[in-house]
């Protein structure tokens, strides 16, 4: 390997230097490659690996699971009805207790607090797979979904984050683009931007980079001849129904639609998200917020989501390749 990565944890997309990141992006879409040809071979034989989920998800531990699977090694699923972690057991016990059985540790959940800690005393890798504050391996995946269907380095790339950005996604977008060198862009209410203290950091790193750091109110500014428009659901995981009116009230205006994507003036600008995401009626919660609210779209209308635009389904599937890149550089 170019870079020793072996024995890393990935808790924040600061954990990696940019040459770090360009290796696993180069690993990622390696690995992608011999995926499809059928050429594999599996660099994680007779490793175990505990994926830790206390918030429940869909991508994130398919990815893990299926990454691990490709590689030849084996996971252990533990949510927060199978565990005593942090109820009848301490953190910080279950985390020695979890290092000398595992040779890796997913984890999901509420607290940033919570993987450090699981790194500090687990003494093995441990792999953020989301937490309130920072959500690295998707940015991963965003970055490597950004190179295919642009097809210029990520120096070169703009993207508008478009939304509530004062956690996991526009932190981790800011930091991650930075890093790279990007044209990074923030469209969102001025109480909802990213913490001072993050983006005093980050306006530091551009310096370095020659990334190029823009935060605003006004979306249709911001997204001018922007390479990717990307946003996220309004309400974070974990909150109640309770805060969907004022949310709904503040972000209204940055819904990603047709006119925004106008806005771009780029034909070719693409439609990002993490997923899942409000673009119609079909879940419980849309349903539940059009009888509240009235809105049967929110934070992206379905005329783009569905659109040639979207490569959101790209993005989804990345997360697979670049969080098996993870664990071969740190583990394999």
């Amino acid at each position: 390997m170019a870079f020793n990565l072996h024995g890393r944890s990935l808790l924040n997309m600061q954990d990696f230097v940019p040459r770090d990141i360009r290796f696993l992006l180069d690993l990622s879409a390696e690995l992608k490659r011999a995926k499809y040809a059928g050429t594999e071979v599996p660099r994680l034989s007779g490793k175990n690996i505990a994926l830790i989920f206390e918030k429940t998800s869909t991508r994130t531990r398919c990815a893990f699971e299926v990454a691990v699977h490709d590689q030849g090694g084996h996971v252990t699923y533990i949510d927060s009805s199978s565990s005593q972690l942090g109820r009848k057991e301490s953190l910080k016990d279950t985390a020695r207790v979890l290092g000398r059985l595992y040779d890796g540790i997913e984890y999901r959940g509420f607290h940033q607090s919570t993987v450090e800690d699981l790194a500090q005393y687990s003494h093995v890798p441990v792999w953020n797979g989301l937490t309130d504050e920072f959500h690295p391996t998707q940015i991963l995946a965003d970055l490597l979904t950004m190179e295919e269907f642009a097809e210029k380095p990520l120096h070169e790339l703009s993207f508008c984050y478009v939304g509530d950005a004062r956690f996991n996604m526009g932190n981790s977008l800011l930091i991650g683009g930075v890093q790279m060198g990007m044209d990074v862009r923030i469209a969102a209410p001025r109480a909802l931007w990213p913490d001072d203290m993050l983006v005093a950091q980050m306006r530091t790193l551009a310096e370095q980079t020659g990334a190029v750091i823009t935060i605003t109110d006004d979306p249709l500014a911001a997204v001018k001849g922007v390479d990717f428009i990307y946003t996220d659901v309004w309400v974070s995981m974990g909150e109640s129904m309770d805060v969907w009116g004022e949310r709904i009230k503040l972000l209204k205006p940055y819904q990603v639609n047709t006119a925004l994507m106008k806005a771009t003036e780029k034909p070719r600008t693409r439609f990002m998200h993490c997923l899942p995401a409000y673009h119609n009626l079909e879940t419980e919660t849309g349903r539940e917020i059009q009888e509240r609210f009235g809105m049967s779209e929110l934070e992206v209308t379905d005329e783009v989501f569905e659109s040639d635009a979207s490569i959101v389904f790209s993005q989804a599937e990345n997360r697979m390749h670049t969080i098996k890149a993870v664990l071969v550089a740190t583990l394999g």
